[in-house]
């Protein structure tokens, strides 16, 4: 059996890379140029993936001399294709941001090594056909993380890494935990031919419906659900911009696929507790990220909390398990992972500039930075949701889902979190560059073009999803059609010879 080696691309090319510049010593240039090429590689070996899929379907491989389902597979449907890309794009643009920001001396403790591994590890959880690896690339991409949340050992990483490190940890086991008890039922790992035996299971289902608790308990503590995001706001205020740059945008998203492929393949017999439970959770996280995006005046906090309230909305699209919930789900995955990455771009360079995080310590900026001001006017708009910008096109689809299954609830209170994210996310535009003139003096003379050009640049990343969302819709259809219709997904087995 032949194995393609295209899939594989997304996931070998930031391995290899790290192991380059591991053996390249610490040269910060050099892992700076190893670093740019292989995320430059990254996108054009995604871009290459979702033509091919769009063309041709899914694009199954298989290693080894192994018959499926037996073989370690790596599955690319259009929905693991497009989330490779964006995470690609993400990835280059935080390297040429890294340049400016991480620091010298962690650019010398081989930041970029741990990078390239997270970002491998993320494409195999997004890649893998195999729940058995989903849970060896989740384990990948976590290690990586744990080094670059306390590298630099100041004593508010250190403090939150162990949290983070812990509760990871615990996740973790009860991961192997519901595997083993996956098996058991199942006698398989490829997520596919599980849900293929799950169709005909005349077993007791009760035992599934408990595997949905324990396999929501580990993704939803990775994705920042409630009530399993208490780690998340001060863990991610920790680390240096960049590397909240890289968190904020992918590592909760991760959780979130992992919840959607879960739930769409394996608990499909009982989805009045299965999926109800996924709502109920999902209003509650919007509830508590809205309260925290209202309570502090820190810019970092404000955009971490957002990033509660985006997954909430997600993941009620998810829990809708329809066309318009799935595809509303999928736009607003991609569309946050890139507007997260530039505003936290955007947050860091206020910072970077003015030492501050407190958005009312600030004022006057536009006079000084009128094309940042507007860009971030822009990116806030993005977020939320004011059409055409991408934002809205989720929120449509996924309220529209809410409102045809008779969840009016969910979908209103879809809709007033907008105005909350809208709300908190202008208070730091206004406070900034528009209020009272803060003391000029006290800005740092420091050089910012990367900065600036990695964030103006996903800014116009998230504006041109926007304007292309109606010519992107049949692979967002693609996408979505895994979820709502498993079948499709699966029926890549039997093709396979």
């Amino acid at each position: 059996m032949t194995t393609n080696i295209l899939p594989l691309l997304p996931i070998m090319i930031p391995f290899f890379a790290g192991i380059i510049m591991l053996f390249t010593g610490q040269r910060p240039l050099v892992h700076r140029v190893i670093a740019t090429i292989s995320s430059l590689l990254i996108i054009i070996s995604a871009i290459w993936l979702v033509v091919l899929v769009y063309r041709n379907g899914t694009i199954a491989t298989f290693l080894g001399d192994w018959a499926p389902p037996f073989g370690i597979s790596v599955v690319i449907d259009m929905a693991a294709a497009l989330l490779l890309l964006t995470t690609a794009i993400i990835t280059l643009f935080t390297v040429i941001y890294s340049f400016q920001s991480i620091g010298v001396e962690r650019e010398k403790f081989y930041y970029y090594v741990m990078v390239m591994f997270m970002i491998s590890g993320v494409n195999g959880a997004f890649s893998t056909g195999d729940i058995f690896n989903m849970f060896v690339f989740f384990e990948v991409f976590l290690l990586a993380s744990y080094v670059l949340i306390t590298l630099g050992g100041t004593k508010i990483q250190l403090q939150e890494g162990f949290k983070y490190i812990l509760v990871n940890m615990i996740s973790s086991n009860f991961f192997v935990l519901a595997l083993a008890y996956l098996y058991s039922v199942t006698g398989s790992l490829n997520m596919a031919d599980i849900h293929t035996k799950l169709e005909g299971f005349e077993g007791d289902y009760s035992i599934m419906s408990l595997l949905a608790v324990v396999f929501l308990f580990v993704f939803a503590t990775k994705a920042g659900v409630f009530p399993l995001y208490f780690w998340l706001p001060g863990s991610y205020y920790a680390p240096p911009m960049p590397v909240l740059v890289l968190f904020g945008a992918l590592l909760t998203k991760v959780g979130i696929y992992a919840i959607a492929r879960t739930y769409s393949l394996f608990f499909i017999d009982n989805v009045e507790f299965t999926h109800q439970m996924l709502l109920l959770l999902a209003l509650a996280t919007i509830i508590m990220g809205s309260i925290g995006a209202l309570s502090y005046a820190d810019m970092k906090r404000i955009i971490i909390y957002n990033i509660l309230i985006a997954v909430g909305i997600i993941l009620v699209g998810v829990a809708m398990m329809d066309k318009a919930g799935m595809l509303g789900a999928f736009y607003y995955l991609i569309h946050d992972m890139i507007i997260k990455a530039a505003l936290f771009m955007l947050v860091g360079f206020l910072i970077y500039r003015t030492g501050e995080t407190n958005a009312e310590r600030l004022g006057g900026l536009i006079k000084i930075h009128p094309i940042t001001g507007w860009m971030f006017f822009i990116a806030a708009l993005s977020l939320a949701g004011v059409p055409p910008l991408p934002g809205f096109y989720g929120k449509l689809f996924i309220v529209q889902s809410t409102f045809a299954n008779d969840n009016y609830i969910a979908g209103i209170l879809v809709l007033i979190s907008s105005l909350v994210v809208l709300y908190s996310v202008i208070r730091i535009f206004i406070s900034a560059f528009w209020g009272e003139d803060m003391d000029f003096s006290r800005l740092k003379p420091v050089k910012s073009d990367k900065l600036l050009f990695a964030s103006i640049a996903m800014v116009i990343v998230s504006v041109a999803f926007g304007l292309a969302a109606d010519a992107l819709y049949p692979m967002f259809e693609m996408a979505a059609q895994s979820f709502y219709d498993p079948a499709s997904y699966s029926n890549y087995l039997p093709e396979v010879e």
